[in-house]
């Protein structure tokens, strides 16, 4: 009867798992749907083959070394599967850390789980660098960042393994549940880097510092990113979790999905009060950062604030978005979709207000984890970027950039029957 209860848990577990990256992975749709209603009609369809093409290029460069980096084990996935002896090992472990111990699942779902964070990551520099990359230079730096760059400061973190040797992170009290440290600002990270190399686009700024707005073609596209992600994200974070199959787990993973949708709402009514204070009406491209912010904030830690807490976080974290989006702005950072400010700026705040509730946690741990986050992936990110840039270059021609990179790069409109 054990080894019944310990299989139905094993499948269980895995099932939850499966179905959590599902939710994830919808993720990728809605960032398609955010950055493609933020930028112009003109440079849509080369944003929707980007946000595709960028999950298979995180799909294949995770499974050929990136999981292997982060988590060791060998390349292609060798042996993932699971051998002859894969029930009796399976009940052998479900044996030993008995059943409200650590969970024991099918590692081909763990994989599973894990690449679609590792395409959410790169999806953030996507958004930042919009409207005047170059598509392949783009792809170029996914194989890099997916492959390389993200999973080595994964392994360094959810990995456990001593940076470069040096020092441990979680030795040092370092706690990031979901990513708010480990995927939104090392996207950030990467996206800055990009932003700073590639510049601001055309027309953006003026002559005498002037801040110019650049309209979204499709806002209700955008609004409906925004609530994919939104849906999405309770598999990002109540995924984390690891387990189900047990009374605390199940009541854990129903706590982080009740803090999750508190953070979201108190992110977007913070950045929707302070945008009518400061523009004297309801600017709906806040209120949609507003919500992301207010998630990023919360996957630092959900499991632990109570709902209340979660949802002040979450209005703390709507109040900064749309400061850090108009402080860029004005230091002519030019972020088309403010993924720099939510994922970056806010992933900081998420990383350090979890020692609040989380007493395992240190603000030391936390400062030294964003800090080497961030140092390990600007930097190498601004190399990788730098390559890019002397062997093929990384922005499209100014005439290319007036037509739209959608006929430059990709040869047709998304919205072909608009008069030019």
């Amino acid at each position: 009867m054990e080894s019944q209860i310990f299989e139905l848990q094993y499948a269980l577990d895995t099932f939850y798992f499966l179905i959590c990256g599902a939710l994830v992975m919808w993720m990728a749709a809605g960032f398609t749907m955010l950055e493609a209603g933020l930028v112009r009609s003109k440079n849509t369809v080369e944003i929707l083959t980007k946000n595709i093409a960028l999950f298979a290029t995180a799909s294949i460069m995770y499974m050929v070394c990136g999981y292997a980096i982060m988590y060791g084990g060998d390349l292609f996935l060798s042996g993932i599967a699971g051998g002859d002896t894969l029930v009796e090992d399976a009940l052998a472990a479900s044996a030993e850390n008995g059943f409200g111990g650590d969970s024991v699942y099918s590692a081909a779902s763990d994989f599973f789980f894990q690449v679609v964070f590792v395409a959410t990551c790169m999806s953030i520099v996507s958004g930042a660098v919009a409207e005047r990359m170059k598509l392949w230079s783009f792809l170029l730096f996914a194989v890099v960042m997916t492959g390389v760059i993200y999973p080595l400061e994964g392994s360094w973190t959810w990995g456990g393994n001593d940076v470069f040797g040096l020092f441990n992170l979680g030795d040092m009290g370092f706690s990031d549940f979901a990513g708010s440290g480990i995927v939104h600002m090392a996207g950030a990270a990467a996206a800055l880097a990009g932003v700073l190399l590639l510049g601001s686009r055309k027309g953006k700024y003026g002559p005498n510092g002037e801040i110019r707005a650049i309209p979204g073609a499709n806002l209700p596209l955008a609004a409906l990113g925004t609530l994919i992600l939104w849906m999405g994200w309770f598999g990002f974070n109540g995924g984390s979790v690891l387990k189900l199959g047990d009374i605390a787990s199940a009541n854990s993973v129903a706590i982080v999905f009740l803090n999750t949708n508190a953070a979201a709402a108190g992110g977007a009514v913070g950045a929707l009060i302070l945008a009518r204070i400061i523009f004297g009406k309801a600017d709906l491209t806040m209120l949609l950062n507003g919500v992301l912010a207010g998630l990023v904030a919360i996957t630092a830690e959900p499991s632990t604030p109570s709902a209340l807490q979660a949802t002040i976080f979450g209005v703390i974290a709507g109040i900064i978005v749309v400061l850090s989006i108009l402080a860029l702005d004005k230091i002519k950072i030019d972020d088309p979709v403010g993924a720099i400010s939510v994922h970056g700026v806010v992933g900081l705040f998420g990383l350090l207000i979890v020692p609040i509730t989380n007493p395992a946690s240190t603000f030391i741990g936390q400062i030294v984890g964003a800090a080497t986050i961030f140092a390990w992936v600007f930097i190498a990110s601004l190399v990788v970027w730098s390559i890019i840039k002397l062997v093929i270059g990384l922005r499209i021609s100014e005439e290319d950039e007036y037509e739209g990179a959608d006929i430059a790069e990709c040869g047709m409109e998304a919205y072909p029957e608009f008069i030019r």
